[in-house]
């Protein structure tokens, strides 16, 4: 009889545990196809599009970020260098987002790194759309960006940044 009992409450205490171990689905954010970390470089570009310079503010590859709003909303989202180009034009500002394209923009948005608005134009991501510098394929960015107190353009004779690159890929060789 006690070998029983002890049998029937093992059996129970077994089916509780395995009931209890079942997991959620955890969702993903509503830009999840557009956000992500980025490795870019900054041309000045003229207004046709040509590049003034590769590397206008000397800052070869660096790092960008693109993430979902508070709001989760699939038609916006952060667009940020995280004050990266402090010493020339930090920016933070929050684009439209056209999720089923995978493009994105902003006029004279309001910028949180710094005292200015931001106008982005051009912006899209394109699946597998480039190579890293190891070979690996990878997520393609790319959009125009200008400053409404920035007097490089007007001064050199060009018209915005061109900021472009690959999504992070982890590999050491790619950073």
């Amino acid at each position: 009889m006690k070998k029983n009992i002890f049998s029937i409450l093992s059996l129970m205490l077994l089916l509780f545990a395995a009931s209890s171990c079942e997991k959620e689905a955890i969702g993903g954010t509503a830009t999840e196809a557009t956000a992500g970390d980025w490795y870019v470089t900054m041309a000045a570009v003229e207004e046709n599009g040509d590049v003034f310079d590769e590397d206008w503010f000397g800052l070869g590859y660096h790092h960008v970020i693109t993430f979902n709003t508070a709001a989760n909303k699939s038609s916006e989202m952060w667009l940020s260098d995280e004050g990266y180009n402090s010493d020339y034009f930090p920016y933070k500002v929050k684009v439209n987002v056209d999720a089923a394209n995978a493009t994105f923009k902003v006029e004279a948005a309001d910028n949180e790194l710094a005292n200015n608005h931001v106008t982005v134009t051009g912006g899209k991501i394109v699946k597998n759309g480039t190579k890293t510098p190891s070979g690996v394929a990878a997520d393609y960015i790319e959009f125009y960006i200008t400053f409404d107190n920035d007097t490089y353009p007007a001064g050199y004779g060009f018209a915005s940044y061109k900021v472009s690159g690959y999504r992070y890929t982890g590999f050491t060789a790619d950073e």
